[in-house]
């Protein structure tokens, strides 16, 4: 069989043993949504999810260029010891629909990881998925773990609700900002305070670094008290410099997860966000066949007569 093959068991079977283009049809049939989907979720939910590193930040951050110099740290190994196999990027774009893609940039700036073939790069977006990218995120990140993939790397692009959600689905998430980053109400409107693990200040070699570093440590001051006050990490991506600070910042995080049982605590929390979605996506799917046809304009008609009340029509149409 080859990855021409439609059968998502076969398809995972050839994507764990190296064939790209078939792990390029799996994480296809994530974003298209619908039975097939389903049925690789049914498969993949078994296996153990990768590490997974959230980087998230306003358009222009450098998170790009930020991430395919992790790329090349992961390559590395682990700054404890454990050696990384192989390592896959998502590049997450809300806002492509239609051409299933992140910005073309984002790709160019991580060819420096091309040809290797324990990289695997990946531009992402919905077109179909019950729920979103909210869902279909976990799903291509469980996808990438059952093919035997350890680390996975899921970038998005700006700080929306949308991104907020896809990076806080992350072990650890990294927040990147910029000198003259804005505010900190701006921060907490995204809530970027509730799922940074690790910030970064990149692009340090410009005026302003000190002011940025400042603001938001007086607000995780101002945070609540934890087990984890995260580090905030001066970087300038585009030279590699204070990458190793950060690539280690993470390795502490990853260690404090495991050393306290958190990880497993975190993913449980996160299946439970997932499913509260899968029930959520699947009620408003049951709601949006009942509100249109034959009988919903009858319902209608029948208020409007008076001779229904909304509350007894909804009934109806529910079947309670």
């Amino acid at each position: 069989m080859t990855s021409r093959s439609r059968d998502p068991e076969d398809l995972l079977g050839e994507a764990h043993a190296g064939d790209r283009a078939a792990l390029a049809r799996l994480l296809s049939i994530v974003e298209r949504g619908g039975e097939p989907s389903q049925a690789l979720a049914r498969l993949v939910y078994v296996s153990a999810p990768p590490y997974t590193l959230g980087v998230t930040g306003a358009p222009g951050a450098g998170k790009s260029t930020l991430a395919n110099r992790l790329i090349a740290s992961a390559r590395g190994g682990w700054p404890s010891g454990e050696p990384v196999a192989q390592v896959a990027v998502l590049a997450v774009d809300p806002s492509s629909p239609f051409t299933g893609g992140a910005i073309l940039g984002d790709r160019v700036r991580m060819q420096d990881h091309a040809t290797d073939p324990s990289v695997y790069i990946r531009s992402m977006a919905t077109r179909g998925h019950l729920g979103g990218l909210a869902l279909a995120v976990p799903d291509a990140v469980r996808v990438l773990g059952a093919v035997g993939i350890p680390l996975v790397i899921v970038e998005t692009v700006g700080v929306g609700q949308m991104e907020v959600d896809v990076a806080a689905a992350a072990d650890t998430t990294v927040v990147v900002v910029t000198p003259g980053w804005g505010d900190s109400m701006q921060a907490n409107k995204a809530g970027l305070l509730e799922v940074a693990d690790v910030f970064v200040v990149n692009k340090a070699d410009r005026p302003g670094v000190r002011e940025a570093r400042r603001d938001l440590e007086q607000m995780l001051d101002l945070s609540a008290p934890s087990d984890w006050r995260p580090p905030v990490v001066d970087t300038v991506a585009s030279t590699g410099d204070g990458v190793a600070d950060l690539w280690a910042a993470v390795d502490r995080h990853r260690a404090h997860l495991l050393s306290s049982g958190r990880l497993a605590g975190r993913r449980r929390e996160r299946l439970a966000q997932e499913l509260r979605r899968v029930v959520t996506a699947r009620v408003l799917e049951r709601a949006q066949a009942v509100t249109s046809g034959a009988a919903y304009e009858a319902a209608v008609a029948a208020i409007d007569e008076g001779s229904l009340d909304p509350y007894e029509a909804a009934g109806r149409l529910l079947g309670d």
